[in-house]
């Protein structure tokens, strides 16, 4: 008898024949009429109803008897050839051959119909991939007691490996028998059919440029949003499950399964893989679309390592020189859209200054499209280390790192958006110089600035420039806040005395509450306009001009309200902190003097 062996999810049998090495003329004549009386049972073109019925369905015990039969006729044939004798023995069992085939043949395209769904490719990288180093023990009562190391399986998974079994052990004999190509174009149509009806459910159909430019935005987001769900799909469950099953049917040729296997899934995995390189190559995608191509990028960077396994043997080559395109062509448009976005805060040329020195929308846009690049600084890194915008070889290493934070697979993505804030605040110091009055400046740095520190610290930017940047740009506002002070207020300190002594004549004081009056009249109508956004900022500024006015002024007051009349003491200490309190919210005003005597009465803050 024919011995079989079943490790490896197989049933099928050994590549030797039962016949002896030197069998003689009875011997194999006794093994053709074995072989006819099996195979003629089951031919196709016989009357008898039997015929029509599923050999492996029936009985499993007699598809193991009729692969052995087969086998033994391929060995007797071997034989007969060798010995170049008995050349109507040889016909014969030629023509039972062929019979075999043909209803294996069948066998094979009925077992890949009637488990359609049970060797979907999603199920079967699953199971095997759980399954994969363990035996399936598949003996006589293999149907009721089928096992994956030493654990019960699943009713599907029972009758998927079983299936998957039969697949190979036909596979099997009808490659050793010469029959490899007539059972791999079979498995081929088949399966490419399986393989591509999913990807169409998927959504990917048969990607075209002139098809990509025509798409309005919306569609087009959509479209890639429905393809980066998609490819992890069809890498890590269609294609990684049909490389599977391929292995594991033609097992025994590498040759067979290496050609099925790339006929299958070339024609979808290529236009899978095509769509990021023909989002790359539109030029009329929305401005954002630099976040969808990072996205894309960073799908096929992820699935690198599962299309090289997949996709391992040089028939398929041209699905990973594909996928590599696609890499490469997105980085590439990537490096663009940074330089060109680099380009565009340098041409920006805007004339009109921002009411009351307020966040110019230059600022507003451009940190919100770095905050949101952040987000994908890993990403950027490999792009830009790859394909860098510009020479940031003279950029100083210490405006953005801070080395005990920064990690190094970021630096990439560092440097570069470092470089564009600093392209930012360059312009923002020319947008200062469109002020007439240099106070107010002074105010519109400070503020742009604290934007600026803002939208890093509650983004990733944060994690990307370091503390470094943050505590160097932070003493920058400062040194603006402080510049804005003394030029807006020092007429104002000025016109107090710098010490108050009783000494002070009658004409002195009243010469200095009108010095103040006027001077702080000025500055509160210029300034009440003015706004200052970030609340920090604003008290800061507030609470340092307030310590340095308001006690003088008061001890000023103190001593010497008393002594004048109400047309030149028009502001009491408290007023003045009222007043003070105003300040820095862009009030509106009608009036070109708020303070003057014929409005304003003593201890009264009008609007």
């Amino acid at each position: 008898m024919v011995s079989f062996h079943t490790s490896n999810n197989t049933l099928s049998p050994t590549s030797t024949s039962s016949l002896p090495t030197s069998p003689t003329s009875s011997m194999v004549e006794q093994t053709i009429q074995n072989a006819e009386s099996i195979i003629k049972i089951w031919d196709l073109n016989s009357s008898s109803s039997i015929s029509i019925t599923p050999l492996f369905h029936r009985n499993r015990k007699e598809a193991k008897e009729y692969l052995k039969c087969v086998m033994d006729l391929r060995g007797t044939m071997h034989f007969l050839v060798s010995q170049n004798s008995a050349p109507h023995k040889l016909v014969i069992a030629q023509t039972l051959m062929q019979i075999a085939m043909k209803r294996l043949e069948k066998e094979f395209y009925q077992i890949l119909s009637s488990n359609r769904e049970r060797l979907d490719p999603e199920s079967v990288s699953t199971s095997l991939s759980s399954y994969g180093s363990a035996s399936f023990d598949v003996e006589e009562d293999e149907a009721d007691q089928l096992k994956v190391a030493g654990e019960s399986i699943s009713e599907v998974e029972r009758v998927s490996a079983l299936a998957m079994a039969d697949l190979k052990a036909i596979a099997e004999c009808m490659s050793s028998s010469g029959y490899g190509k007539e059972c791999a174009h079979i498995y081929k149509s088949f399966r490419k059919s399986i393989v591509d009806r999913g990807l169409y459910l998927l959504g990917i159909e048969k990607f075209k440029s002139s098809l990509i430019n025509k798409m309005d935005r919306e569609y087009l987001h959509l479209t890639i949003k429905n393809w980066l769900n998609a490819v992890k799909i069809a890498v890590k469950s269609l294609f990684n499950g049909e490389k599977i099953l391929c292995d594991h049917v033609f097992s025994a040729s590498q040759t067979i399964r290496d050609a099925c296997f790339a006929e299958i899934t070339t024609e979808g995995a290529k236009n899978l893989f095509k769509l990021p390189e023909l989002i790359a190559k539109n030029k009329n995608s929305p401005p954002d679309r630099i976040f969808r191509l990072l996205e894309l990028h960073g799908a096929i960077s992820e699935l690198r390592p599962d299309i090289e396994s997949i996709f391992n043997v040089e028939l398929t080559s041209a699905i990973k020189l594909q996928a590599l395109s696609s890499l490469q062509k997105v980085g590439g448009s990537v490096k663009t859209l940074l330089t060109n976005f680099g380009s565009s805060i340098r041409k920006d040329s805007s004339k009109t200054p921002v009411s009351g020195g307020g966040i110019h929308p230059l600022a507003q846009s451009t940190m919100s499209y770095l905050s949101s690049l952040s987000d994908y600084d890993r990403i950027l890194s490999d792009i830009i280390s790859i394909h860098p915008p510009i020479d940031n070889a003279l950029f100083p290493e210490s405006y953005f790192n801070d080395p005990t934070v920064i990690e190094a697979p970021k630096q990439a993505a560092s440097v570069h958006l470092a470089w564009l804030i600093l392209i930012l605040l360059c312009k923002i110091d020319s947008k200062a110089q469109l002020y007439e009055d240099l106070s107010l400046s002074y105010l519109f740095l400070a503020n742009n600035l604290q934007f600026i520190i803002n939208q890093v610290q509650t983004s990733t930017l944060k994690h990307l420039l370091g503390h470094q940047w943050l505590s160097r740009h932070s003493q920058k506002i400062k040194q603006y806040a402080l510049n804005y002070e003394s030029v807006a207020w020092n007429r104002v300190f000025e016109s107090l005395p710098e010490r108050t002594t009783s000494e002070l004549s009658y004409e002195a004081v009243k010469d200095c509450f009108k010095r103040f009056n006027a001077a702080f009249e000025q500055v509160y109508v210029k300034q009440i306009s003015w706004i200052v956004p970030d609340g920090k900022l604003r008290d800061e500024l507030k609470v340092s001009i307030d310590g340095k006015l308001v006690p003088v002024y008061r001890e000023f007051y103190e001593t010497f309200s008393t002594k004048l009349n109400a047309d030149f003491v028009r502001i009491s200490p408290d007023d003045l902190g009222n007043y003070m309190s105003d300040l820095f919210h862009g009030t509106r005003i009608s009036s070109s003097s708020l303070l003057s005597s014929s409005s304003h009465s003593k201890g009264c803050l009008l609007r």
